[in-house]
């Protein structure tokens, strides 16, 4: 298949706010490709490389030769030469890379060498999320929608199941959960109470204390152990003290969810910052699992099982030390007890789960409600002002954006809900003005803009006061006394929040 189909399919996209019609356009594309492109199409139609990491950012590309008058490039080429591309390294490989790059966009046409710029950049502004991608693999294949759904969840993505989509339904049915594989994380939705969130997972409910770390799920065979993140990166070498508590576990294969978190001599939280750095690295303060669930346990998948279950093996295996907290009750003063509880030892909320739901791979449903007492949102910096006066030299001012709601006027982007540079500690905007002027739209706009826009990638975390009514932002509401409490490397764009939940949150 020619790149240029992917072109214009992906402007096909952009051009329409019709989910129908982007699905349609997406399931076209994918029905025509062959066999051994069709990973690498799934791909490039999400708007993503299979490849990680190229090492070719804005600065890499430059400015981009004269560009060829027809289509050539193939799919399989362009693939090949990501791959080229991010298998570089050592002295010399700064000076390949960027002779790579120009010979790979002075193949492309002028429509393919600005989406070849999008991907690289992870600016291919087209509105086909994985959602979309799944529902057009359906489409395509004739597949039910909910094994495509599920079998991407237990694989990790939409790409490794492409094949098997066209195989038919059983070959989707046979994917499952595979120890040492990680799967999506099960996520929980929001109210504004633990009375409001007990209402919507309903009955007898599992409420857990929200400890403020890095959520981890792991992975255990024999002495082999994996540890991933909710983005599923793997990061086994940097908890060597993790991995040791898992190894000691009475249990030959597992796959455990849980966080990880940095906690005082006192067993109080430390500020995230410091797990998260932690994390990042194989040395620091020392962090402590906490589990809250069990997903496999020596060849039984529990994924289907009600969540009493589940949590009674993990009982049986896991010591009471390396279980998160959590008390079963229906009564809302003995829930609302055990909050403040939480509150009390530095915690930043509950999760309230429903005692009978199974664990929903990869989805965000009434199932689990999370409640933080301070109204807190995941939002995405769309750009950000140079600062005055004493912030003079630093990016400071952030534009924040929630996720725009499914077939809205707003369309597939994201919906600004205001700016805020409170609650910004001095490492905190060296660390922001690093991080964005790599994110910046172009490199023209930091040299000559004071507002700087962002390829919008990186989560947020905002305090605030609440909401109001306004006619200065697209969505119709605004911020009130909106504060950073800290940047979520571990979230991607798709999982800030959404306008509509911005404003169930306030019953607006």
């Amino acid at each position: 298949m020619l790149l240029a189909r992917i072109v214009e399919t992906s402007q096909t996209v952009a051009a329409t706010r019709s989910r129908k019609a982007k699905v349609a356009a997406l399931a076209e594309t994918l029905a025509e490709a062959d066999p051994a492109d069709l990973e690498v199409v799934t791909s490039y139609l999400g708007g993503s490389l299979l490849q990680r990491r190229t090492g070719v950012g804005w600065r890499g590309i430059g400015s981009p030769p004269p560009p060829a008058d027809e289509p050539t490039l193939t799919v399989a080429e362009v693939h090949a030469a990501f791959e080229h591309l991010a298998s570089l390294s050592g002295g010399g490989s700064q000076s390949a890379r960027k002779s790579a790059v120009a010979d790979l966009l002075a193949r492309a046409t002028g429509d393919e060498q600005g989406w070849l710029r999008g991907v690289i950049t992870g600016n291919v502004r087209q509105g086909a999320l994985d959602a979309l991608v799944q529902e057009g693999l359906a489409a395509a294949s004739g597949a039910p929608l909910k094994a495509v759904r599920r079998a991407a969840m237990l694989a990790g993505g939409t790409v490794p199941i492409a094949r098997a989509a066209f195989e038919g339904e059983p070959a989707l049915a046979a994917i499952g959960l595979e120890v040492g594989r990680p799967v999506l994380p099960m996520l929980a939705s929001s109210a504004p109470d633990v009375t409001a969130a007990m209402a919507k997972a309903g009955g007898l409910v599992s409420i857990d204390t929200k400890l403020d770390g890095i959520r981890i799920q792991v992975h255990k065979s024999g002495d082999e152990v994996v540890i991933a993140t909710r983005s599923l990166d793997v990061i086994t070498d940097r908890l060597p003290e993790v991995v040791a508590i898992v190894r000691a576990l009475p249990a030959d294969r597992l796959v455990l969810d849980g966080e990880a978190i940095a906690l005082t001599d006192d067993g109080r939280p430390r500020p995230f910052q410091e797990t998260a750095s932690r994390t990042a690295m194989d040395s620091g303060v020392q962090v402590t699992p906490y589990f809250f669930d069990l997903l496999h346990l020596d060849g039984t998948n529990l994924l289907d099982r009600p969540g009493t279950e589940r949590w009674a093996a993990l009982a049986e295996l896991v010591p009471e030390q390396h279980r998160t907290p959590s008390t079963t009750t229906d009564d809302p003063d003995a829930a609302t007890e055990f909050v403040e509880r939480a509150l009390a030892l530095g915690h930043e909320g509950v999760v309230v789960k429903s005692v009978e739901a199974p664990y929903d791979a990869g989805r965000r449903g009434s199932a689990w409600v999370k409640v933080k007492p301070v109204h807190t949102l995941d939002l995405v910096v769309l750009a950000v002002e140079w600062g005055s006066g004493r912030r003079e030299g630093w990016l400071s001012n952030i534009h924040l954006g929630a996720r725009a709601d499914e077939g809205s006027q707003q369309g597939d982007g994201f919906v600004m809900l205001g700016k805020t540079f409170k609650g910004m500690t001095d490492e905190m905007l060296a660390w922001q003005t690093e991080r964005f002027t790599e994110l910046a739209v172009s490199p023209q706009t930091i040299r000559d803009g004071y507002v700087v826009p962002l390829r919008p990638e990186q989560v947020v975390e905002i305090a605030l006061d609440g909401i109001q009514r306004s006619s200065r932002y697209p969505g119709g509401i605004a911020l009130r006394f909106a504060r950073v409490v800290r940047y979520r490397d571990d979230k991607s764009p798709a999982e800030a929040d959404t306008l509509a939940t911005v404003k169930s949150m306030f019953a607006t």
